[in-house]
């Protein structure tokens, strides 16, 4: 039975996604041992570093189906490291005592490394998934609402009329410059180890560096100009860019949550019978989606720092930082891949109720358009006494609970200048949106 709310048999499917789990498992870390334990034996048999004969066999039994993992939990728990204790097992089964040869020339550290940015590159090529899809629904609905008004929001209080496709755009553009980001960092942190015990490759007498750029060629990785056993830049880049990427995560949960409140109800996650009910009040839609993001990614936080803290490791082969990333890693890729299967399901099936946005809009009785009739009247009156005497007139407004136009159109300093249809044409949120539409254009056509 699952102990963490990732391995939970009730929770974990809410909290991650099954796929990233099983990248992250026992059995997938343990198949990279043995794909660059099978790949290292490979190389050095075709470099005549280790006999062919060797490297045959070796390779023959680099197999998952023969692993027994109650003694690889064992030796693990009696060294500290796994690596060695497969790499008996490997031994074990070859003939002819030609299992010596494995891992000839490499340091656990080395594999260790490498089958987690094998590990990374899977669940970075999940994370590349999600974003694409989460991209594609955001961009539809920047499209079908991109003339629609709903009002701006600042500190919590109404602003400006915009269109809920420039706010779909405006994450949109965000979530465009993550998936740029991940092609960036992919030459830099899909790199694998070979540097023996200090990093030097001193193990091998020859073809050391044949070996280590074989080994990465096989395995499909960059190839390092120098160890980085110690040098944990690029698995921290990864944390902090699943950072980023649950900071954008959490605006969407943020917004969602804030617009499907029942005094606003502009937007409301999708629909299914029961989801989101009270257990004593039956009336409630909660944002279940949305909570899970926000856990999610707070969490995410957390480890994208601890991954920073292993940055601090000492010397060449380090006291403990390291063993942070064995911890962190796993969830971090795990939660975040539960957060992105949260907002895809919010964004494939988002509802929302263009008509409630309006009359949200009309709420104020006109203050929202206190913006665009101060820019109005500033030709005529001057901008700075436009806008002393406009909020003036808004105070009155509140005071009478009267439309704001009401209070505008019989003002004599104001009419002596401007009629009531140009009043009214200040104070239509359709005709004072600005270059929200260019805007969407823009993110639209920019997609790659």
């Amino acid at each position: 039975m699952g102990s963490t709310i990732i391995d939970s048999r009730i929770f974990g499917d809410m909290f991650s996604d099954a796929r990233m789990r099983e990248v992250w498992s026992d059995e997938n870390r343990t198949a990279k041992y043995l794909d660059i334990e099978r790949a290292l034996a490979k190389v050095q048999g075709e470099l005549g570093i280790i006999p062919k004969e060797a490297a045959d066999e070796i390779v023959r039994n680099c197999n998952l189906s023969q692993i027994d993992w109650d003694r690889l939990k064992a030796k693990t728990e009696q060294i500290g490291y796994p690596i060695i204790a497969v790499v008996n097992q490997i031994n074990a089964n070859c003939r002819d005592k030609l299992g010596e040869y494995c891992h000839w020339g490499a340091t656990t550290q080395d594999i260790t490394d490498t089958a987690a940015v094998l590990q990374m590159r899977e669940g970075l090529a999940l994370i590349e998934q999600d974003l694409d899809e989460i991209g594609d629904a955001l961009a539809a609905l920047a499209r079908k609402y991109r003339d629609t008004p709903v009002i701006g929001r600042s500190n919590l209080q109404q602003a400006t009329p915009i269109t809920f496709g420039y706010k779909m755009a405006s994450i949109l553009a965000g979530i465009d410059r993550h998936r740029e980001r991940l092609q960036q960092l992919k030459p830099r942190v899909l790199m694998g180890e070979f540097g023996g015990a200090s990093g030097t490759l001193s193990s091998l007498e020859k073809g050391a560096m044949e070996t280590q750029a074989a080994l990465m060629k096989e395995l499909g990785l960059a190839q390092p100009l120098i160890s980085w056993h110690t040098v944990r830049d690029t698995v921290a880049e990864v944390g902090a860019f699943l950072g980023l990427v649950g900071g954008s995560l959490g605006k969407i949960a943020m917004d969602v949550k804030l617009m499907m409140q029942t005094e606003v109800a502009e937007v409301f996650e999708p629909f299914a019978p029961g989801r989101g009910s009270s257990s004593t009040m039956p009336q409630k839609r909660n944002p279940i989606s949305c909570l899970y993001i926000h856990a999610n990614i707070s969490v995410a936080r957390q480890h994208a720092a601890a991954l920073m803290d292993a940055m601090v490791a000492d010397h060449e082969r380090s006291t403990g930082p390291w063993e942070i990333e064995w911890v962190s890693l796993p969830e971090i890729f795990c939660l975040m891949s539960g957060a992105l299967k949260q907002t895809k399901f919010i964004l494939k099936g988002l509802e929302v109720d263009a008509t409630r946005m309006r009359a949200n809009i009309d709420i104020t009785n006109g203050l929202v358009m206190s913006e665009a009739v101060m820019m109005g009247l500033g030709p005529y009156i001057g901008r700075e006494y436009a806008h002393d005497l406009v909020y003036d007139l808004c105070r009155q407004a509140i005071a009478d609970n009267r439309p704001l136009i009401e209070i505008l159109a019989a003002h004599p300093e104001i009419n002596k200048h401007v009629t009531r249809a140009q009043l009214d044409a200040m104070c239509d949120p359709a005709n004072n949106l600005g270059q929200a539409g260019v805007m969407v254009d823009r993110v639209l056509a920019a997609r790659r």
